[in-house]
């Protein structure tokens, strides 16, 4: 039985490419994959998913508007033997409930690659619905800087201090975003520290 796959880690904790090797992975056992993302993670440009590591693949777009499942049933149905997702917390939950429909009639599986919470620590929507609808929920870890877990996707300003407010989706790698403990994240903003970085490239 196909499955609904959430694989959630913080920032840095390379799942574009996971979502990469696992793509790899099928084709080189010659099965299909549709690999999507949403359009609003345009930070390689509209057709392309690329990791810090430099893997990157051709992939499709999905706006905010269009049905996934309506979609694979014209285009790919029968021509599909996974679905690869990337970013899908940007995806909205009508597009989760679309993916979960996709499973379940098509008996096809789709893996979610993505964030689960955002700079303040609320969940996104779309992994709010993973959350609830997905069949397997695997956490994707990384490190603080301190050694510790991280599970907070710290949004740094142009002067090095976490951002506290603000929209839920400003687009960032390094340059903007940083994994953090939560404790680290609290003591950060109850001081008021300036945060380093991590600069790539």
């Amino acid at each position: 039985m196909a499955k609904l796959y959430f694989k959630y880690g913080a920032m840095g904790s390379s799942k574009t490419a996971q979502a990469l090797i696992t793509k790899y992975n099928y084709e080189e056992n010659d099965l299909r994959v549709w690999l999507i993302k949403p359009s609003a993670d345009t930070r390689d440009g509209q057709q392309i998913l690329r990791s810090r590591i430099g893997l990157a693949a051709t992939v499709e777009v999905i706006s905010p508007e269009t049905d996934v499942y309506a979609v694979f049933g014209e285009r790919k149905a029968g021509r599909c033997d996974v679905i690869i997702v990337d970013e899908c917390q940007f995806m909205t939950p009508e597009q989760i409930d679309q993916m979960r429909a996709i499973v379940n009639d098509y008996n096809v599986p789709v893996m979610c690659f993505g964030l689960r919470t955002d700079f303040q620590t609320k969940l996104f929507p779309g992994s709010r619905r993973l959350m609830e609808v997905a069949d397997t929920i695997q956490e994707i870890k990384t490190i603080c800087d301190c050694g510790a877990k991280a599970t907070v996707n710290a949004r740094i300003d142009g002067n090095g201090h976490i951002v506290t407010q603000g929209e839920q989706v400003v687009l960032g790698g390094n340059d903007s975003y940083i994994a953090m403990c939560h404790k680290c994240y609290v003591r950060g903003i109850r001081e008021n520290r300036v945060i380093r970085l991590h600069k790539h490239g």
